[in-house]
């Protein structure tokens, strides 16, 4: 009778969602992350034969690891890549929750595999460090509460999400991990700035900084160990950063050539925390500026395609997800040429890890669904509404 009176409702012809995400992603950032992965296996050939070697294993075990956990996270990232900005929110707040009860829970049931720091759950066949996965997690979260802070009668935001900032800092430096820590507490301060926080505040978060930093100086023997060997004008040739930066200086401009490089041989970490001393090594500075322009691709062209968001979640998420992804590349590479002290973080998606390259696919996933075209609202929506 309805259609008699009023005709028939016209069917919504809607595209289908694969043709719809490939034609609104960013194809170039997603480019480059792929081209990131793969300098990461051919690194790994090369990289973590030695430690196969000294541990009884196939020289070619741990690429195999990487490939398979690679190929996990580039499933992640595509999954996570196709989900509207509402079900990433929704998903980084369940994997915050997760990720935060598992740092509660790593005192007691964790394991620092001699490394002097407790990071890790170990299952025999595989480990994983909660750290790696709260980042982005953080990230979603703190936008959330920084977005819904601009409704009308909305909640403090701003408070909460700095009240939590603090917490899963302590956390981190319990064990010890001041690393993770200054780039969570980083993360925070990159969206309260974007969301419009007052110069005196972000003044007065920098200098508890300084005093935080004195402090674990002054308290943590694992962290003045890592001071003083920055500080110090001399490099033992000993050290991990004595290999690296004897074998960045041995590199030159093209390199010693593939399968020449020997601080493989020397570096326990050649194939995590300084794998760039084995690229710098082994192909020389054309690799690394190669490295450095596919972050900065991916981290520049994300906060361009921001600038044109008007929905304030998905501004401020893109805006720290960008963030903490191209600061952590820049802390690794960083740390391998002394300019920065060591921290034991990785370099997204092209260090060996599970954890860390499943939390960057996470990572990027959600950047990439953040950064995809959309038709915007008004501008004026930025003052009367929260993330979709």
């Amino acid at each position: 009778m309805t259609e008699m009176v009023y005709g028939s409702m016209p069917s919504r012809v809607t595209e289908p969602v694969l043709p719809r995400w490939w034609r609104t992603i960013d194809k170039w950032s997603m480019t480059c992350i792929l081209m990131l992965f793969g300098i990461g296996l051919l690194l790994g050939l090369a990289a973590s034969v030695p430690l196969a070697s000294r541990n009884g294993l196939e020289p070619f075990y741990y690429v195999q690891r990487q490939a398979f956990f690679g190929g996990v996270a580039i499933v992640a990232m595509i999954a996570v890549s196709m989900m509207s900005p509402v079900m990433v929110r929704r998903v980084g707040m369940l994997g915050f929750a997760l990720a935060f009860l598992a740092l509660c829970l790593l005192p007691f049931l964790g394991t620092d595999f001699g490394k002097g720091a407790v990071r890790w759950f170990s299952f025999g066949f595989a480990s994983v460090q909660p750290s790696e996965f709260l980042k982005p997690a953080f990230v979603i979260v703190v936008a959330w509460m920084m977005a819904a802070s601009f409704d009308l009668n909305g909640p403090p935001g701003k408070t909460v999400s700095f009240v939590i900032a603090l917490v899963v800092v302590g956390l981190l430096a319990m064990q010890p991990d001041f690393g993770q820590a200054a780039l969570v507490l980083f993360g925070w301060g990159v969206i309260y700035f974007v969301a419009g926080a007052p110069m005196t505040l972000i003044a007065s978060v920098v200098g508890m900084v300084i005093v935080g930093g004195f402090a674990a100086y002054e308290s943590s023997e694992h962290f003045a160990r890592r001071i003083d060997g920055f500080l110090t004008p001399d490099v033992d040739p000993r050290t991990q950063l004595g290999y690296a930066t004897n074998a960045i200086q041995e590199g030159g401009f093209f390199g010693v050539g593939v399968g020449a490089g020997q601080v493989k041989w020397s570096l326990p970490d050649a194939h995590t925390d300084f794998i760039i001393a084995v690229a710098a090594e082994e192909y020389g500075l054309i690799l690394v500026l190669v490295i450095i322009a596919l972050y900065t691709t991916v981290v520049v062209r994300s906060l361009m395609r921001l600038t044109k968001e008007r929905d304030p979640f998905i501004r401020l998420a893109g805006t720290g997800l960008a963030c903490i992804f191209g600061v952590q590349a820049m802390i690794n590479m960083g740390v391998a040429v002394r300019l920065l002290p060591a921290k034991g973080m990785t370099l997204p998606f092209v260090s060996y890890g599970g954890s860390s390259v499943i939390a960057a696919g996470i990572t990027v996933g959600a950047l990439l669904a953040m950064t995809r075209h959309r038709p915007q609202g008004k501008m004026g929506d930025i003052f009367g509404r929260s993330g979709r």
